[in-house]
């Protein structure tokens, strides 16, 4: 019997159906969206697990999916009686996990090492509870847009399947104002497998190489929620459905949804999903199910089935030779959730950085078996894990629930790790770094004021705001910025938590005032070997500081901005970089992505993950912007360049009047925020010639970072390193699963040559190639120590085992 010949029969598909439609089902549970996750427990999770958990009971064919452990564990905690009866669903395959994760994480604002420590903690929380699926399956159920080296992060993690419903160019109902008939957009990923691919399954391959194979819900992750129901939806938000189970209404909604699916099926098998949020299980689905293929199957020759996402992927990868292989970049989606509330952003990351520096302390000589610290940050990550959610993260849930509850979960897991790094802090560890000796030299003429390092000949102008007037290459020569730069704009954006005022009809993206409008007066000092410059200026009645500072001898220039948007406002530094750049060269989560200068939106702004670099097609010039935190950035082709600074859009509003009803929640900023950017120009080659994913590494570290913190990294940093400057130990962990201590190595690409890995404070006898979820793949070689390592794409980890004296 064929693998394929096996699956059918194990899911009771007939040899000879040619035509086979699989409903999936399932609930998206957003963790707090809306409504708090007390909230959300009480009104539907635990009504929908109650439901699913019987129905389950009553027919053994039947399969119900759960999409992360957040709810599940929640419901486990709280309902001890049922736990025998989901450890007994999820061991027999019935109750199926469609991913290990924690939250389905949005994957372009989080770090790697967050998403795959959130699909990591979900599978230990399951092998820890005695639940013993153990997923090849990522689902994506709702998140809006993904990276796109989404493939890299999920074969780092054990997973080879995946299914996504947001992307770039769809209609999503209630999600536009515009007509059907006007998507997919031109030159969109959505046309792309609609008009031109003509298929909802491909092989998602990225620019590292890495595959997996993917499942696109064109028609939404609620298609067949109606299934059994007239009215509108039975989405809560607007539950407008009654029953309707009989056999005519049945068969009139899977000829509609065969009549959708058909044309894109490449294969002889169609998904019809089944889940839009909070919605309950339908009622003797399976009976229905049966009803319809022995009354409908020889005349329309289209089997029904209740299945797996997986059980679908793997029917579909039979007939993997018949499926395109895609590079997709499946953004943008939508563009203001990346700059959205970047204060909580900020915290988001700032959490996850500080679990990785506590658990890199462990294992400095001071601590080293002494302190035992997976306990105490057992929480704190899984609160961190939580806060990739893609609807925490991207700053899209109301005042109300980010106030009342993701805010403090957040600053009470950050509490908890403080003490621990407090704890872990040697006695002896430096207070900060060495200062320069010989700062750039300067002076003030009429309100000019003109900067000389080693690099650059910097002017500055009073009288335009406090801008930059001119930027110089010293050695050559050349102008670097054409025009008014780092000027402050501010545009009135009825955009919200979700859009910017450009991406939808009756939207409003106009610009309002700029800095260089009114003089403003510059202050310079010398600090910390530099030349600090400060001036302040205010846009639309907010007042906003903003610092530059540079040294003689670096070649990047440092930008500050603090202060605080207007009300539906968005704020921009804007640069005149007279690049003209046919494209732009960023990293994201996984790896590095070239994007057109405008897709979709015009202007068009990208998600600035950590760097981006522009090159000029004629002469080869290009600059660099390098962000520590989450931004945006566009650029028009004549190399105007513009950052999200600041954000304040509070709702989706077309014409001032109309509300989007997929993007409910407003939002506001209450907090002043401090972004900070730095610039790089370089002459020729591109990112990786200049080193600007290094340099990226390093700038995190500005002039105004605290110094005692940097040195405090680099002591944690030199615990284990590599012999390459282009990959480096991003995490350093004991094992949760197995012995020894986890190495998770990063790299922007795939390196062409071995590395060599080596523990600075104990000494290793063994080594093993691991994926995220810690599961050996293969050992490695060990010589003196010396771990040699061929990495299997930009993401790699590996279990180090120790001397029984060195073991932590």
């Amino acid at each position: 019997m064929s693998t394929e010949q096996h699956l059918r029969s194990a899911l009771g598909i007939p040899a000879d159906a040619r035509r086979v439609l699989v409903f999936t089902e399932s609930s998206h549970w957003d963790p707090d969206w809306l409504f708090t996750s007390e909230e959300y427990f009480e009104r539907m999770v635990r009504r929908n697990l109650d439901i699913a958990i019987r129905e389950l009971q009553k027919e053994p064919r039947r399969i119900y999916s759960v999409e992360c452990m957040f709810f599940l564990r929640m419901y486990w905690d709280r309902c001890p009686e049922k736990r025998e009866a989901i450890r007994k669903l999820v061991n027999e395959g019935r109750l199926r996990l469609t991913s290990s994760g924690v939250t389905t994480a949005d994957t372009i604002i989080p770090g790697a090492e967050a998403i795959l420590r959130d699909l990591h903690i979900g599978q230990e929380w399951m092998r820890a509870n005695g639940l013993e699926q153990e997923p090849r399956l990522a689902y994506f159920t709702d998140s809006f847009g993904c990276t796109p080296n989404l493939p890299s992060l999920l074969r780092a993690a054990g997973f080879d399947r995946t299914a996504i419903t947001r992307l770039d160019g769809m209609y999503f109902a209630g999600c536009e104002l515009d007509l059907p008939s006007r998507f997919p957009r031109p030159g969109s990923s959505a046309e792309l497998l609609l008009n031109r691919e003509r298929t909802l399954d491909f092989v998602w391959r990225d620019s590292n190489g890495a595959q997996v194979l993917c499942h696109w819900n064109a028609f939404t992750y609620g298609q067949g929620d109606m299934l059994a129901h007239g009215g509108f939806s039975r989405l809560y938000l607007i539950y407008m459905a009654f029953e309707r189970r009989s056999d005519r209404h049945v068969a009139r909604r899977i000829a509609h949804y065969v009549k959708q699916l058909a044309p894109y099926s490449r294969t002889p098998y169609m998904l019809c999903p089944i889940g839009f949020d909070f919605v309950d299980p339908i009622p003797d689905l399976v009976t229905l199910l049966d009803r319809y293929n022995r009354n409908h199957y020889p005349t329309t020759g289209v089997w029904v089935v209740n299945a797996g996402l997986d059980d679908y992927l793997a029917l579909v990868e039979q007939h993997r030779d018949k499926l395109p292989v895609l590079e997709l970049d499946p953004n943008p989606y939508w563009t203001g959730f990346y700059t959205a509330r970047p204060t909580l952003k900020q915290r988001c990351r700032h959490l996850a950085d500080r679990l990785l520096l506590a658990e890199k302390l462990a294992f400095v000589p001071e601590n080293r078996g002494t302190v035992d610290i997976a306990d105490e940050l057992r929480e704190p990550w899984w609160a961190a894990a939580v806060s990739n959610h893609h609807d925490f993260v991207t700053g899209t849930s109301p005042d109300r629930v980010v106030e009342e509850e993701q805010i403090p979960w957040l600053d009470r897991a950050m509490a908890k790790v403080d003490q621990v790094i407090h704890r872990l802090t040697p006695p002896s560890t430096p207070n900060g770094g060495a200062t320069r000796e010989s700062p750039p030299t300067w002076h003030r003429d009429a309100g000019r004021i003109k900067i000389e390092t080693g690099f650059y000949d910097l002017e500055m102008d009073e009288d335009a705001g406090g801008t930059i007037a001119a930027l110089y290459d010293r050695e050559t020569g050349s102008l670097l910025l054409t025009g008014t730069s780092n000027d402050l704009v501010s545009y009135r954006d009825s955009g919200g938590l979700w859009r910017m005022g450009y991406e939808f009809n009756g939207g409003v993206w106009r610009e309002s005032a700029r800095a260089s409008e009114r003089a403003a007066r510059i202050d310079l000092c010398e600090r910390d070997g530099g030349v600090e410059v400060v001036s302040t200026v205010t846009l639309d009645g907010e007042t906003f500081r903003r610092y530059l500072w540079l040294s003689h001898d670096s070649p990047l220039i440092y930008f500050r901005v603090e202060g605080r948007a207007a009300e539906k406002r968005s704020v921009v530094a804007r640069f005149a970089t007279g690049i003209a750049a046919g494209a732009l060269t960023m990293d994201t989560p996984g790896g590095v992505v070239t994007r057109p200068l405008t897709r979709i939106y015009n202007p068009t702004f990208w998600p600035l993950h950590s760097f981006v670099h522009l090159q000029d097609k004629a002469t080869g010039r290009g600059l660099a912007v390098i962000q520590p935190l989450p931004g945006a950035v566009s650029c028009r082709p004549d190399g105007q360049l513009e950052l999200v600074t600041m954000r304040n859009a509070t709702r989706e509003k077309a014409f001032g009047l109309i509300g989007i009803p997929g993007n409910p929640a407003s939002g506001h900023e209450r907090e002043p925020y401090a972004c900070e950017y730095a610039l790089l120009f370089t002459r020729q080659g591109d990112w990786r010639a200049n080193g600007v994913h290094r340099l990226a590494r390093t700038a995190v570290r500005s002039p105004w970072s605290d110094a005692a913190e940097g040195a405090l990294w680099d002591l944690a940093n030199a615990v284990v390193v590599t012999d390459s400057p282009d990959v480096w130990a991003v995490a350093v962990k004991s094992a949760s699963r197995g012995e020894g201590v986890i190495v998770r190595l990063y790299a922007c690409a795939t390196p062409e040559s071995p590395v060599k890995i080596n523990a600075t404070h104990f000494e290793v006898v063994g080594a093993r190639l691991c994926d995220a979820r810690e599961r050996d793949l293969e050992s490695l070689p060990v010589r003196d120590g010396v771990v040699t390592l061929t990495m299997p794409g930009t993401i790699a980890t590996v279990r180090l085992l120790l001397r029984s004296e060195d073991r932590p």
